[in-house]
């Protein structure tokens, strides 16, 4: 199950940041976009989009103002879900996604992965 960690820090004490570890922490297969070019936990933060394949979820850790110029890149990726950690939620972004049958997940995926739900 691949998971795009969308809006990656480098920062340590970042939530984006904390995730992707926790993710690599247990073995999922991670990849990763980010502002600024480096790695975390062994995994490349790319500051260009890639056309990944068998994306099953996104992360998302952007505001929703900044959200808006990516939509047709994470449609365009086909996931089964996004999940909308605390402070990324966008009822717009929402409808678009369902639209396509894309799960909404509004939750905070460090939660999710602490208590095996994700």
């Amino acid at each position: 199950m691949k998971t795009l960690v969308f809006g990656t820090s480098l920062k340590p004490d970042k939530y984006s940041n904390k995730a992707l570890q926790m993710l690599v922490s247990k073995n999922f297969d991670v990849v990763a976009f980010g502002i600024y070019k480096g790695t975390v936990a062994y995994v490349s933060v790319e500051p260009s989009l890639k056309n990944y394949i068998n994306i099953h979820t996104i992360t998302l850790y952007l505001s929703s103002k900044n959200q808006k110029q990516y939509y047709d890149y994470i449609l365009s990726l086909e996931p089964k879900r996004v999940i909308f950690n605390p402070g990324t939620e966008n009822e717009e972004f929402y409808k678009l996604l369902e639209a396509q049958n894309i799960k909404v997940d509004i939750a905070c995926t460090l939660v999710l992965l602490s208590t095996n739900q994700y």
